[in-house]
């Protein structure tokens, strides 16, 4: 059996994508400006092993499955024939696909590629979103190397949703206007103090002393991170407002703060820690102060915290736990936050996204000499994706403002503007 027979009787005859397989044959559009193509049977093995989403990645991955042209492009024309749940075909013609191409090329057991996160290796390392297993987590995913960061992220080292004041902004502008934003939510003012909990290569830290003349602290599970943005402070010459260490956000000394930033850390902590992390967020702000808290969500509050053993999952966020806002503002709510402002920017992401992309793109031989054709592939497979994710409103990007009140004064305006 030919397995250009085998992509039509799984999509349908007319899929918006072409087809090349290592046994000559073809299917799909000829004319289309992306092709998939089977370079060899481990691809198969690898579908065969885990239908769906998941063998897709893996043979991709290894590069046993390849594209030519565009990944997003690609990925929204298959979209109505993902195979999330599994090929879309009964045991028998799977059986009778398997002796077509043979039993042993179709069943042959490979191991996934090094890129995946085994549960094995997280299990050493306690149980989940234990310190130990947080920090094997992280360092999984950020500490890949600081000079591919570099290359797709950009100058501003920033790996968060940006605010875009136009669709035709740049990436650093854009990147620029959230952390302010950030900063006008907190109400910044010089000689205050602030806590960036998850701050990355510190780039909130770095833009309350430069902009408004914080004393700013930013934690950091990753080691690379909290050294970069270490150096970067020191060439800006701010190292006497700003500080990033290498620590847990629970360790952080109870002292207290005049405002809290958390960008994008919520999804690494777990459903089960968000109460106590917001409560602890909350027992070091002085009275009158403020939590802006900037996360991935779930459009909904119904929907599961987590995929297990899910693509991004396995590949890119080990662990990660993405919660619907209205739970996220109810725990904040309950910790004794009172909310006054929330915001969507589902859009902004897929913005960011695109230009994460194309940065990757057009610097895809130098990353892949940086860090390897696999984790650079897991990296434009994983970003493309995440764009259509957040473009269908699979996933959202919420910002939502708490106060601590001093009494019952919240020390807000009548009218804030936040644009």
């Amino acid at each position: 059996m030919r397995l250009a027979e085998i992509f039509e009787r799984v999509v349908g005859p007319d899929a918006p994508v072409g087809f090349r397989a290592y046994d000559g044959s073809t299917a799909g559009d000829p004319d289309s400006d992306t092709t998939l193509v089977v370079r060899s049977p481990v691809a198969l093995n690898y579908i065969a092993q885990a239908p769906g989403a998941l063998g897709l990645t893996r043979a991709y991955v290894s590069g046993h499955l390849d594209l030519e042209g565009d990944m997003y492009t690609a990925l929204k024309r298959m979209a109505d024939l993902v195979f999330d749940d599994g090929l879309r075909l009964s045991p028998l013609e799977l059986a009778r696909i398997a002796a077509g191409i043979g039993w042993v090329k179709f069943v042959n057991r490979v191991p996934p590629p090094p890129q995946e996160m085994r549960r094995t290796r997280l299990s050493g390392r306690g149980t989940r979103h234990s310190k130990g297993r947080d920090a094997e987590v992280i360092h999984h995913h950020y500490d890949v190397s600081n000079a591919f960061y570099e290359l797709v992220l950009g100058p501003s080292m920033t790996y968060t949703c940006a605010v875009f004041p136009s669709e035709d902004a740049t990436l650093e502008q854009a990147q620029f206007d959230k952390y302010d934003l950030v900063a006008r939510k907190l109400d910044l003012q010089p000689g205050m103090r602030l806590l960036d909990v998850g701050c990355g290569w510190g780039g909130m830290v770095r833009h309350a002393a430069k902009e408004y003349g914080v004393k700013a602290l930013g934690v950091t599970l990753s080691k690379e991170q909290a050294e970069w943005a270490s150096k970067r402070i020191a060439q800006e010459g701010l190292s006497d407002l700003a500080e990033v260490r290498h620590m847990d956000y629970r360790d952080v000394p109870d002292e207290f703060y005049d405002r809290v930033s958390s960008i994008g850390l919520t999804e690494h902590i777990g459903k089960k820690n968000v109460p106590d992390y917001f409560a602890g967020l909350y027992s070091k702000l002085k009275p009158g102060g403020r939590l802006l808290n900037h996360c991935i969500t779930r459009p909904r509050n119904d929907l599961p915290a987590m995929v297990p053993g899910g693509v991004i999952n396995r590949y890119v966020f080990p662990d990660g736990e993405l919660e619907g806002p209205g739970w996220l503002q109810a725990q904040m709510n309950d910790a004794g936050f009172e909310i006054r402002h929330q915001e969507n920017l589902r859009e902004h992401y897929a913005l960011t996204l695109r230009h994460w992309c194309a940065n990757l793109e057009r610097n895809w031989d130098t990353a892949v000499r940086e860090v390897g054709e696999g984790t650079a592939r897991v990296w434009r497979l994983y970003m493309a994706g995440c764009i259509l994710g957040f473009e269908k409103d699979v996933v959202q990007l919420h910002q939502i403002l708490g106060v601590k009140l001093d009494g019952t004064d919240a020390h807000m305006p009548l009218r804030p503007s936040f644009s």
